[in-house]
């Protein structure tokens, strides 16, 4: 799985993609309110981890999401 944020503009906020192996788009979300069903990805119990990688991650850059 990937990650990746987009800078929001104006009134716009920031968003957080999550992709897949295939970089196929699985999940869209604002980076303040992070999803709330994370154990369709996997990622259940984990939104202290998640949401310390959003808050460091650089914009516009895709990395492997590692938790």
């Amino acid at each position: 799985m990937h990650i990746i944020k987009i800078k929001g503009k104006a009134k716009i906020p920031d968003y957080i993609q999550l992709r897949d192996e295939d970089f196929v788009l699985i999940a869209y979300f604002r980076a303040d309110r992070p999803l709330k069903k994370l154990e369709k990805y996997g990622l259940e119990g984990k939104e202290d981890a998640l949401k310390g990688i959003i808050d460091t991650l650089p914009y516009g850059k895709i990395q492997p999401l590692k938790i």
